[in-house]
């Protein structure tokens, strides 16, 4: 079994702690650790380290090789561009038929947060004997705690059956972000889960849908491929992704493929995508008040709020609902709920032509 982390992204929602140079997944939010060595380490018990492929841009992969010493550098698979998640994970399944001829390979973003390890890893080897014996696309849905906007859901259809104590369904549907009204709907209906983008299947499983929807993906998969180990790889690595069109593994494949499994699944998982999910998660005092990264707060007469200041004291007097977050060069004051738009600062900057703040 082999398990591909998808390394990608910027983190825009977690500036200004999250940089082009560090986004959210090499950062130590979450605890001493940065959220993606936590991210191996909880899946090394279940899979080796040789056995980890780690998917990147070229601007994060020197930090990725010192972050994780244990992964050895050839795991490390430098994309030339992003081209989304179908073009990121089948570079990943070409790799692993390179090496293995075939295997189960275990589909993991690098930047969210498990409560119950354990768990978390009974599911996963569940999901793993499923694509073994059937052949199957298998995903990993969350049991919805609340009418969430901000993620994807996927309809739960009929009872295949359990497997290792955990409940099969097949997929019904895909569903895109909801509205409120819709996202309440899905939450009462009790068949409705989080789409929590992990995913297992083997490798030539997932090469077969995109043969069969992705055609010009496969195409230059194949390509790459032929020339993986030779003088010629990386050149023919960057001309073929240039041509590639970015789509999602989500729209280009799981929304469109017959036979979909979901294993239904409840172990404290958050995808960290923002101030407002930190401090969801996080532990808080009597009145809603949560501190992260080593900071020092005094609350007073404030209330649900969440501070991260690891270099100066912050002082809070008579606030509710307020995300404060300082680094050495920028100061972020945000409305609790509001921590989504905080990409459109970054934008902002980008826009203003403030660079240095990137």
């Amino acid at each position: 079994m082999h398990a591909v982390i998808m390394a990608g992204g910027r983190g825009t929602r977690f500036w200004p702690r999250s940089r082009e140079k560090k986004p959210k997944h090499l950062l130590d939010i979450v605890s001493n650790r940065t959220i993606i060595q936590e991210t191996v380490d909880r899946i090394k018990p279940l899979i080796k380290p040789k056995n980890i492929l780690i998917v990147t841009g070229r601007k994060h992969a020197r930090e990725l090789m010192r972050q994780l010493p244990e992964v050895p550098a050839k795991n490390i698979l430098i994309e030339p561009i992003g081209r989304n998640t179908a073009a990121c994970i089948g570079l990943a399944a070409v790799h692993i038929q390179k090496k293995a001829k075939d295997d189960v390979m275990v589909v993991l973003p690098s930047d969210h947060g498990i409560g119950d390890p354990e768990r978390y890893r009974t599911v996963i080897a569940a999901a793993a004997r499923v694509a073994e014996k059937e052949n199957t696309l298998v995903t990993i849905g969350i049991q919805p705690t609340s009418p969430h906007t901000g993620f994807g859901y996927m309809e739960g259809g009929a009872s295949i059956g359990q497997v290792a104590g955990h409940a099969l369904l097949r997929v019904k549907s895909f569903r895109e972000k909801p509205d409120r009204r819709q996202a309440q709907a899905f939450l009462q209906s009790g068949n409705f889960f989080w789409n929590s983008g992990m995913f297992v299947w083997k490798a030539s499983t997932i090469l077969n849908e995109i043969e069969r929807f992705l055609p010009d993906l496969y195409s230059g998969l194949m390509t790459i491929k032929s020339s993986l180990g030779k003088s010629s790889e990386a050149k023919i690595l960057s001309t073929i992704y240039k041509g590639l069109t970015p789509i999602s593994i989500d729209y280009g494949v799981m929304e469109k493929a017959k036979d979909v499994f979901v294993i239904p699944a409840s172990f404290g998982w958050s995808d960290v995508g923002s101030w407002d999910a930190l401090w969801e998660i996080s532990s808080k005092d009597g009145r809603g008040n949560a501190l992260a990264g080593g900071s020092q707060a005094i609350f007073e007469s404030t209330e649900n709020a969440l501070v991260y200041s690891p270099n100066k004291l912050v002082a809070l007097v008579g606030m509710k609902d307020v995300i404060v977050v300082e680094t050495k060069d920028a100061l972020l004051i945000c409305k609790k709920g509001r921590s989504q738009d905080v990409k459109k600062i970054v934008d902002a900057l980008a826009a203003k032509k403030l660079t240095q703040y990137l």
